[in-house]
């Protein structure tokens, strides 16, 4: 399956199919003729992929990698100045390339590094969790955290070539696919209700395997095109945000050590659909659908805290312009608005638990 992603100057192709990373040299070669390349990748990942993908570049071209640890907590400010003294060890110059080979961590962070290194080098995504191929990897989204908040330091930096292989989701942990299933679902409720009954559809994730390619393809698709109308996320992109608010708050409550991303956007989705419900902004019921999917792919529903001790947080994420939070909310499943709203569209049900 070939998406091709529509923004002038900054279009690039995204391929998606099984074992295409056994063949990712002729694809990278397709748009890229320079001379050293920089894979960063992590260590759960190169072990897995990086000699597969290093020993189908190294006869064309100068390869290095960079391996980090695994986790959230390497997507820091304070990781960036090794990976920039990798890339200048490495002699890597504008017209290199840098490879992001991994999950959304390292999507982001190598992403950000490429976008920021001699004030832009190259960039190819290969991402290899659930969640970057249906997410992070598509749409130029790249950034790290700050103590302070999830993604707070960032940058619009399009790849030039997406490459994504739903057999390596095989040798993922169980928690890792219930976390980028969040994401599938997010897709489903924003945008499509179809893509959501057939979810609906299935009692599981392994129900699912032999669909996941066309699944994979259609979320892909929802963000091209969202991105397409809205690169610089002012308006449409927006909607890609349903329970990143308050999902990110929980992510930052417990130091990114809790809830993955995708957990914690799940409890988000659910959290802020019923609040919406309560003011009779999104239709009865919608939150119960919800709730009944997150259960069948194993995802939480509730963080076990007071919502006044998350608005702290909230106060200084980046969707908070001017004091009006934009938060995405839904009309019912497949169809979603901005709504523009105060910090007491939270306080009001401050002592409840979320």
């Amino acid at each position: 399956m070939k998406l091709y992603v529509d923004l002038g100057k900054d279009s690039y192709p995204i391929y998606i199919e099984n074992g295409i990373l056994s063949r990712a040299g002729a694809y990278i070669q397709e748009v890229f003729s320079g001379k050293r390349i920089m894979i960063i990748s992590d260590d759960n990942v190169y072990p897995k992929y990086g000699h597969q993908l290093t020993g189908q570049l190294s006869e064309q071209f100068e390869c290095h990698h960079l391996v980090l640890p695994h986790g959230e907590e390497t997507k820091s400010f304070q990781t960036l100045p090794y990976v920039y003294a990798a890339l200048l060890e490495a002699k890597i110059s504008r017209s290199d390339l840098i490879i992001a080979l991994g999950g959304g961590v390292i999507g982001d962070l190598a992403g950000f590094a490429a976008a920021s290194y001699l004030r832009g080098v190259k960039l190819i995504q290969i991402p290899t969790s659930l969640l970057a191929q249906v997410d992070s990897s598509v749409g130029g989204k790249v950034a790290v955290d700050l103590p302070q908040g999830k993604n707070l330091v960032g940058a619009f930096f399009q790849p030039k070539l997406v490459l994504i292989d739903p057999l390596v989701l095989h040798t993922l942990d169980r928690r890792f696919i219930n976390d980028g299933m969040g994401e599938v679902i997010k897709y489903g409720c924003i945008k499509d209700a179809g893509l959501f009954h057939t979810l609906e559809s299935h009692g599981s994730f392994d129900e699912l395997k032999d669909e996941l390619p066309a699944i994979i393809c259609r979320c892909v698709d929802i963000k091209r095109e969202v991105v397409e109308h809205d690169q610089f996320d002012t308006g449409e992109r927006m909607l890609l945000n349903f329970g990143h608010t308050l999902g990110h708050t929980i992510e930052q409550y417990y130091h990114y050590e809790r809830e993955s991303h995708g957990e914690a956007v799940a409890i988000g989705m659910y959290q802020i659909t019923r609040l919406a419900e309560k003011q009779a902004l999104t239709a009865v019921n919608t939150s119960g659908r919800i709730l009944n999917l997150l259960k069948t792919y194993g995802l939480p529903f509730e963080c076990g805290l007071p919502l006044h001790d998350l608005t702290d947080a909230v106060r200084v994420d980046k969707k908070n312009l001017n004091n009006r939070l934009n938060l995405i909310l839904l009309h019912d499943i497949g169809t979603s608005c901005i709504h523009p709203a105060s910090i007491e569209f939270f306080n009001q049900y401050g002592s409840e638990m979320v």
